[in-house]
């Protein structure tokens, strides 16, 4: 039987990093499933998806702490969870844009968990303004949404919060359903 586990990775970005974790992964009868990497500040993470065959989990677990000292990728390593969520939640889509601040994410984080929605996805970027070199800060992401929520008192609440901020905000249900 497989065991599914959920691997966060950092390294300092240097060639070989996602080879060296394919190979040990590999090495165990590992398969990879799905994973999300960037480079960082001069940092290379990430988080994986992989199955393994239960009999080869502890060596595998070995081998991943193994990598700190051998090659300096550090690996924490967790069972996977299963879906917590089911029936009676939306996907939804949000895109923000604006000047950077401090606390953007933190005020529409707020927002978010007290209506009971889950944050499952987060890209966020600063970068210049090309006419004005002003920093501009834009995130996307993915919220899983109960049923419960009024949809338009939600969109009232951050469209205030984006006006405080000074930030175009936009919400929007994904076109495509993302499986459960």
């Amino acid at each position: 039987m497989n065991q599914s586990l959920v691997l966060s990775i950092l390294s300092d970005d240097k060639p070989g990093v996602v080879e060296t974790l394919a190979k040990t992964i590999n090495d165990h009868q590992g398969n990879w499933l799905e994973s999300r990497l960037s480079q960082l500040a001069g940092k290379f993470a990430g988080i994986l998806h992989i199955s393994v065959p239960e009999e080869q989990l502890e060596a595998l677990q070995t081998a991943l702490r193994n990598l700190q000292s051998s090659r300096g990728i550090q690996v924490a390593t967790a069972a996977a969870a299963g879906a917590e969520n089911g029936p009676g939640t939306i996907v939804m889509q949000f895109s923000l844009m604006g000047n950077d601040r401090a606390g953007i994410i933190r005020e529409i984080s707020q927002a978010f968990v007290s209506h009971g929605i889950n944050l499952e996805e987060l890209d966020t970027s600063c970068s210049s303004m090309p006419w004005s070199g002003t920093p501009m800060f834009t995130a996307n992401g993915l919220l899983r949404v109960p049923d419960s929520v009024d949809i338009e008192l939600l969109a009232d609440q951050l469209e205030a919060i984006a006006d405080e901020l000074g930030v175009d905000f936009e919400l929007r249900e994904t076109e495509s359903p993302v499986a459960d």
